[in-house]
């Protein structure tokens, strides 16, 4: 049982004195990177370089090195490397490389153990069959069975036995069980119970006598929770997913570690912009008697490694017309960090579903609806080049138009609320519409007061809806648009009608009307 934990950083020399019976573990930790090689501004965007050189930017891989290489430095023992998914997406890097340039760097950074995310698998099994080319280190999840994938068969490990100083640590991998409709598996990866599967792997590890229990996930902190009170033998739980920062510095969602069953649970933001830092103590038996550290903010601070930072100015180079070019102006920041538009009305939500009902107003479309997980940063005032347009809106996904029924609509908004509280990306973000929701009654039954065109929503009417081929196909839990009407999905690129509805509205005033209201 774990006794004791020190939570801040100079808590870390306190151990030094213990027992020779004692283990001591130094456990450095990542989660969703998403691409973001570069630098980003407080918005999570893509930082540019003369703010970089002023100080105010975070992150990016050349600071990561250095904040890795120090950290591996002034450890006073072993060390462990581990990521918890989400290395791809979210950036051009992305749709220029795809995930060489996340087998690039971790390789270079000499990672012990990744967990597989879900957008790992956002250019479907060929996408992670091609990151496994490239690396070396074991790409875990305990969860998915991918026996009957011919290209990644035999290459994703439920689990594995790390002996850093001989020391026996275990790592067990789950996965979010939602991933299906978040990311493109495909039907060859079969997902199973996370709690089941990891539950099966500590034991078998435990039988083979292995008493230190790591279980690295990418399921999200409400379900690490979960993970925390159903489990049995796990020592430590390093998570992402939810992108939670933890600790005691402004907007951390609470401590770090935060404990469930007596089981300590790290994540670490995201984007690059902390590094976790852990020494974990175990005692003879195994069991985890200490934890002290905290998440490490990468500001200008930290250094950036020159030949990393020289690296990533040469792979960026073909992306620099692109992302340069200035598409329009906007008066104030655009508001669309996750927090916000997966639980709310947002500005950046309102934004793009207006551009998407205003490129097929002329079509009898009546109804936009987006979801708040596809919007991926904030955009700051002044001059919007198309890099930042394309950070917002990274997944090349193109405008569908269907029609649906009043009913069906009702049931994509019941379920566009349903996992508020795990903060999930299918959040609907609105235009041409407004619905009221109560987060307090059971899912299924939040939604009321829906309004198309300022009237009462007719169920037995037919509506029509644009919304981006993802949504949908199903993703993100809208199945009920599998079967609409009428479906056409590959209209233009969203990024691209986004950035023409800013540049003829520009400079645009971002706002939010009470089109959707929290009862």
């Amino acid at each position: 049982m774990l006794t004791r934990f020190l939570t801040s950083a100079a808590a870390l020399a306190l151990t030094a004195g213990t027992a020779a019976a004692d283990y001591s573990l130094t456990i450095l930790h990542t989660n969703d990177f998403h691409d973001r090689f570069e630098p980003i501004s407080k918005y999570d965007s893509t930082c540019v370089e003369e703010d970089n050189a002023a100080g105010e930017c975070f992150g990016g891989i050349a600071r990561l090195v250095t904040a890795i290489g120090e950290a591996r430095s002034a450890a006073p023992g072993d060390v462990l490397l581990l990521d918890a998914g989400d290395m791809f997406q979210g950036s051009l890097f992305f749709t220029q490389y795809g995930g060489d340039l996340a087998a690039e760097f971790m390789t270079q950074l000499d990672y012990d153990a990744m967990a597989v995310g879900n957008h790992e698998f956002d250019k479907g099994p060929e996408g992670l069959s091609d990151f496994l080319d490239q690396v070396e280190f074991p790409v875990l999840s305990a969860n998915i069975d991918v026996s009957q994938n011919n290209m990644l068969a035999g290459r994703v490990g439920k689990s594995l036995v790390l002996e850093p100083g001989g020391e026996k640590i275990g790592i067990v991998s789950v996965l979010a069980e939602d991933t299906p409709e978040t990311s493109s598996p495909g039907d060859t990866v079969i997902f199973s119970s996370a709690v089941d599967s990891a539950q099966a792997e500590i034991d078998r590890l435990t039988a083979e006598g292995v008493n230190k229990i790591i279980l690295l996930t990418h399921v999200g902190l409400s379900q690490d929770r979960v993970l925390a009170q159903e489990l049995t033998g796990v020592d430590l739980i390093i998570g992402g997913h939810s992108h939670t920062l933890l600790g005691d510095m402004e907007g951390a969602a609470g401590p770090y570690p935060t404990v469930e069953n007596d089981v300590p649970i790290v994540t670490a933001y995201a984007y690059g912009k902390y590094l976790g830092v852990l020494q974990a103590t175990f005692d003879d038996a195994g069991e985890l008697t200490e934890l002290a550290g905290a998440p490490q903010l990468l500001d200008a601070s930290v250094s950036e490694d020159e030949a990393t930072k020289a690296r990533v100015a040469e792979l960026a180079g073909p992306l620099e017309e692109m992302r340069s070019t200035v598409v329009a102006e906007t008066a104030e920041a655009i508001e669309g960090s996750r927090e916000v538009c997966r639980a709310q009305e947002c500005p950046m939500g309102n934004l793009v579903a207006d551009a998407m009902l205003d490129r097929v107003k002329d079509q009898g479309v009546q109804i936009a609806i987006q979801n708040g997980g596809g919007l991926r940063a904030s955009i700051d005032s002044g001059e919007v080049t198309m890099g930042e347009v394309l950070t917002v809106l990274p997944f090349q996904n193109t405008l569908s138009t269907f029609q649906v029924t009043g009913a069906t609509l009702v049931e994509a908004l019941e379920n566009g609320v349903s996992q508020l509280e795990e903060g999930a990306g299918r959040f609907p973000q609105v235009a041409g519409m407004s619905f009221a929701f109560d987060r307090t009654q059971a899912p299924g039954s939040r939604i009321s007061e829906v309004m198309v065109g300022g009237a009462p929503i007719e169920m037995d009417k037919l509506y029509g809806v644009v919304s981006n081929n993802y949504v949908r196909t199903g993703g993100d839990g809208y199945k009920m648009f599998v079967d609409a009407q009428n479906a056409y999905d590959f209209g233009p690129d969203l990024a691209d009608v986004t950035a023409e509805y800013l540049a003829a509205n520009a400079p645009y005033q971002p706002y939010t009307d009470g089109r959707i209201t929290a009862k």
